[in-house]
This record gives C-alpha cells, sequence and structure tokens, in this order.
C-alpha cells in the first residue's frame, strides 16, 4: 500500500458515518465504504446469527445487507442515525428470509394493531433484566422471532422507542405496545419453562 493510500485509510478512520457517505458518494473511493463496513459487520452478522440462527445463513445475509446497503446508500437521508439504518436493513432482509423459509410463521406475539384489554397491564423491565443469563438465553430462542428482536432492540443495544420505530415503521405508542407483549410472553415462557419462583433468586 502506497504511503498516500496508508495516510488515507488512517485518515477515514477518524471519519463520522456522514462523513464517510458523504465522502464515497463524492469520490467513489471503495475505501471508505470499507471503513462502514469494518465498522459495522460485526454488528450486522451478530444480528444475522441472532435471528437466523444459522452461521452459514448469517455470512451471506450480512454479505447480501452491505450489498443493499452500498446500492441505496445515496437514498441515506440522516433522518435517522446509520446505525439505525443499517439494523433496519438487517432487520428486514431477514425476517424476509425467515418468511421464505417458514411459511405463515408467527413474527410478533399479536398483530400490532390490535390492543387486548388484558395486554394493558405494565410488566416491569426486571422481567427481563433480571433473568439469569442462561435461562434469559433459552426464553429467548422460543419466543416468535418479532418478540425476540424488539426485546433485544431494547434491552441488548439498548436503542430508544424513537429508533426502534424507525426500524420497524411503527409509531412509539405501538412499539411500547409490542415491548409489553413480548415481555408478557417472555415472562410466559419463563414460568412454564422454571416455575414461578422469582426473578433472579
Amino acid at each position: 500500500m502506497t504511503a498516500v493510500a496508508t495516510r488515507k485509510t488512517s485518515t477515514s478512520a477518524a471519519l463520522s458515518d456522514s462523513q464517510l457517505i458523504a465522502l464515497y458518494l463524492q469520490e467513489q473511493d471503495a475505501r471508505y465504504f470499507s471503513q462502514l463496513y469494518r465498522r459495522y459487520a460485526g454488528k450486522v452478522f451478530a444480528k444475522c446469527i441472532s435471528m437466523l440462527a444459522d452461521h452459514g445463513m448469517a455470512r451471506d445475509a450480512t454479505q447480501d445487507v452491505f450489498i443493499k446497503i452500498l446500492l441505496n446508500l445515496s437514498k441515506f437521508t440522516e433522518q435517522s442515525s446509520f446505525s439505525t439504518w443499517v439494523y433496519s436493513i438487517t432487520y428486514n432482509y431477514c425476517i424476509d428470509l425467515i418468511r421464505k423459509k417458514k411459511k405463515n410463521i408467527l413474527i410478533f406475539t399479536e398483530d400490532m394493531g390490535r390492543v387486548s384489554k388484558e395486554s394493558e397491564v405494565e410488566i416491569p423491565d426486571s422481567v427481563i433484566l433480571e433473568m439469569e443469563t442462561n435461562r434469559l438465553e433459552k426464553v429467548m430462542g422460543k419466543l416468535p422471532i418479532g418478540d425476540k428482536a424488539i426485546l433485544d432492540m431494547k434491552y441488548t443495544e439498548d436503542m430508544s422507542i424513537k429508533e426502534i420505530g424507525e426500524v420497524l415503521n411503527k409509531t412509539e405508542s405501538a412499539i411500547k405496545m409490542q415491548i409489553m407483549r413480548a415481555k408478557i410472553k417472555a415472562q410466559g415462557i419463563y414460568e412454564d419453562m422454571f416455575g414461578k419462583e422469582p426473578i433472579g433468586a
């Protein structure tokens, strides 16, 4: 690698996502996109493996997601953060794969648009946060894929309700309701698997 190329690569590492995108679109220099790839490839792969539960499919999906990102980079409007935009593409791509693989699969516990009276009870975050790690993994593995993803966004990725809404293209109130339903579902699965002992005991 030439001294100029080395200097350009090291400089690009210090740039923000927005700066890298602007420079790539302006100069069409692959080094700028490569820097974005290095920043997000691990996170995208982790999300793919979490949703698809298959290393081979996750590797292929990661490459396909980055192709989609590259092809649509000029459409990124910065209304959300680049990381949220990447997450949205990853989530939707994986959901499409799952739907094609498994017909009529249940994505969420209930359709987001329907609000049932029995679900209008507040479930504390401790229901999720105080589960032992090994038990939480087993519970999450039994949740519908959408419920698992939304709890992962909220409690693992620490995404805001607004950011989750941008990923799922839903209102904040719908996201709050879906998180509540997912927690109710997780609590029920936990009790079925481990009894009604206090979580965290």
